[in-house]
């Protein structure tokens, strides 16, 4: 394997690269630099997440939109309160009252349920409009149109259509918007001027004060609740369900995934409060069946309305059945299946026909082959968990070497002791954000997790990649080899990045 060294030799070519795309997006440009040696690897560009705009004029107007929410309050400093977004939407006409929406909360799962609500909706001839977060490679994803994220231009043009009622609301309050809300507010108005048909709406965190609440949700999901965001959210499951069960209003059907029995208890009491009907996995919808297939697992799942059986998911994994489960419910209770009626299922054609579509980039997905590479984007122990559990399912590593780069705030030892039973070693490293937790703090608690001998260190994402794979070859186990990249979201869109290609 080339070395990125020799892309470095005399001083040169990465720092010339560096230098150049540091005017352009500080964040991305170790990672350009590092690059070409691993893409050249990796094959041709492929995926369906966007990367820079080819066109000089618009990339540059795309990162003067960035700039401006990135000087705005980060997601990670938050102020309990919808007050500054009911304003926000006051002012732009309550563009969240045009449309219906799905509000999706939960710890883990929900960007890939709401995909898979999204490919449901387009399947019975909806036009859906959906909005998530974080991002993986381009701040473009979180509003996406059609199943896409929406162009860029267009992305500049809705951020400079409601620029000016931005700060009005700015100067009206105590506190300029966040940057969460200036994109949330984007959001909502960039579908009232789709115009969509439904909303399937992703919080940000937590829910009750969520910036997304703004919203009534027809149906309201909630996906699988562990302790992630402690700080915030609260430590315990009930704590954090109180806040998550926020998004249930008045009225709403309520899909609830499986959950621990003090989650549970406090949404089924807000429910209640609120004449909100449940639908519980396990209960009134469910996973029947489920084998590995080629490609993704084949499964039998029970609806509101009935059975479907033979639906191909090209996702692996038992979180993603139930994942799945979870989306098929909540589209069933949009259209108001079971709701005081005869239940039948939707049109099982069109079920499988958008199922077998559904993409998850950055969840355990394949980058390169020989050593196999995937990225996961599991960022607390929940989600490791789930992810150790589907790569011993769905493939047969004899070798697997993990590179872990997390994010401040995290519980990075729960993590990682979730990932040890199926990594043989593991690099650990940092991405490019000021978030990134310390390589040298986090290989201390790599160590005490997998032993000295099991921990390898590499600052940079480039390098740490290049040594996993480089280990998984060592006993020239090719085809049952491979690499883990995980740890954070910004980890994995890098890695994509960095494997895939795009600037």
């Amino acid at each position: 394997m080339p070395s990125i060294d020799d892309e470095q030799s005399e001083g040169g070519e990465f720092d010339r690269i560096v230098d150049a795309e540091r005017d352009r997006d500080p964040d991305l440009a170790v990672i350009e630099a590092g690059s070409r040696t691993l893409r050249a690897q990796a094959g041709p560009p492929g995926g369906d997440l966007p990367t820079r705009p080819d066109d000089p004029e618009l990339d540059r107007a795309l990162a003067d939109v960035e700039k401006e929410l990135l000087a705005r309050w980060p997601e990670t400093k938050l102020d309990p309160s919808t007050a500054r977004m009911s304003a926000l939407m006051d002012v732009l006409g309550e563009p969240q009252r045009t449309y219906p929406a799905i509000h999706i909360t939960g710890t883990n799962g929900k960007t890939t349920t709401a995909r898979m609500i999204e490919a449901l909706l387009a399947g019975f001839d909806l036009r859906p409009g959906r909005y998530s977060s974080p991002h993986v490679q381009s701040i473009t994803e979180r509003i996406s149109l059609d199943g896409a994220p929406i162009p860029a231009d267009r992305f500049v043009s809705v951020y400079r259509d409601i620029q000016p009622l931005v700060e009005l609301v700015d100067a009206q309050q105590e506190h300029r918007l966040s940057f969460f809300e200036v994109l949330t507010g984007m959001a909502y108005a960039a579908f009232a001027d789709a115009p969509v048909d439904v909303a399937v709406v992703e919080v940000g965190m937590g829910g009750s004060w969520d910036a997304t609440n703004v919203i009534d949700g027809t149906v309201a999901v909630l996906t699988p609740i562990s302790l992630d965001h402690r700080a915030r959210l609260g430590d315990t499951p009930e704590r954090i369900a109180v806040e998550k069960s926020g998004i249930i209003k008045p009225g709403a059907r309520v899909v609830l995934a499986q959950q621990q029995i003090e989650a549970a208890s406090v949404v089924l009491r807000r429910a209640v409060e609120v004449d909100a009907t449940v639908a519980r996995e396990g209960m009134e919808f469910g996973v029947l069946a489920r084998e590995v297939a080629v490609g993704g697992q084949l499964l039998t799942l029970r609806g509101l309305g009935g059975e479907y059986p033979e639906v191909f998911l090209p996702l692996h994994g038992a979180h993603m059945a139930h994942n799945a489960a979870v989306a098929l419910a909540a589209v069933e209770a949009f259209f108001g299946v079971g709701d005081g009626r005869p239940a039948e299922p939707l049109d099982q054609d069109v079920v499988r026909a958008a199922f077998a579509s559904v993409t998850s980039p950055g969840r355990l997905e394949v980058l390169r082959t020989s050593p196999t590479v995937l990225v996961d984007a599991a960022h607390n122990p929940g989600g490791a968990q789930a992810t150790a559990e589907a790569i011993t399912e769905a493939f047969g590593f004899s070798r697997l070497i993990g590179v872990v780069g997390a994010t401040e705030g995290k519980d990075v030892r729960g993590l990682l002791e979730a990932f040890e039973p199926v990594l043989t070693e593991v690099v650990v490293t940092r991405n490019t954000s000021q978030r990134a937790v310390d390589v040298d703090a986090l290989a201390a608690v790599a160590v005490e997790v997998f032993g000295a001998e099991r921990v390898q260190v590499e600052p940079r994402l480039d390098d740490a990649i290049e040594a996993a794979v480089a280990l998984a070859e060592e006993e020239h186990e090719y085809a049952a080899a491979g690499v883990l990249v995980t740890g954070s979201v910004i980890t994995v869109g890098e890695a994509r990045l960095l494997l895939k290609g795009g600037r």
